[in-house]
């Protein structure tokens, strides 16, 4: 009876050692890449001095459930510290208390649950923006280009009312708008998986 075991051992190592690799099945899904590298998220708001700048930390992510391109879901992850306008002033008023209190909530974020393909070249997202741990939904406006085999340069924009996210003070001395604009340009890259099915009209 032991020596059948070990028979029987030695026959599934020799015939598993000869047996083809398993090759991985090819991904279902088109899988894109953010290359911070080449984008940038900016903002402004209308004030009576410019303010106006850019976060130097940052990350995104695009994913797909399928090649349909209503199934994907762009998160965005800012780090609120990394806030620039060029002036060390307004970075330090930006981070304190009034505003993004960045000691206390260190991370803006957004999460689409809906996007929507409304021309060639032109998308709506719904999500959900984070800021001083309120969370309200907002929608972006996207503009893809060169998307014959990726989807390339995205270009977004939204506009948010900053007192929603109680930023309801102000600079002393300086007029601030309440409407705060964000744009951003995403290079991304298409590195695995089928192309995207994207309406053409």
């Amino acid at each position: 009876m032991t020596r059948r075991i070990i028979l029987s051992l030695l026959a599934y190592c020799f015939f598993s050692a000869i047996a083809p690799a398993h090759t991985p099945a090819p991904s279902l899904v088109p899988v894109f890449e953010v290359t911070p590298v080449h984008s940038n998220i900016k903002f402004q708001v209308k004030a009576s001095v410019e303010i106006k700048g850019k976060f130097d930390d940052w990350g995104a992510t695009l994913t797909f459930q399928s090649p349909d391109v209503t199934t994907g879901v762009l998160e965005i992850n800012i780090q609120a510290g990394s806030v620039d306008t060029g002036s060390g002033m307004k970075n330090k008023k930006l981070k304190g208390k009034d505003f993004f209190d960045v000691e206390h909530y260190p991370a803006i974020t957004f999460k689409s649950s809906k996007m929507i393909q409304i021309s060639d070249d032109r998308f709506e997202v719904d999500g959900n923006l984070s800021i001083r741990g309120v969370e309200n939904p907002e929608k972006l406006t996207l503009i893809v280009s060169h998307k014959e085999s990726h989807l390339g340069d995205i270009h977004g924009k939204m506009i948010f009312n900053r007192k929603d996210y109680g930023m309801n003070k102000g600079i002393p001395f300086i007029s601030i708008a309440d409407h705060v604009e964000i744009d951003f340009h995403l290079k991304t890259k298409h590195v695995g998986g089928p192309q995207l099915a994207l309406k053409t009209q």
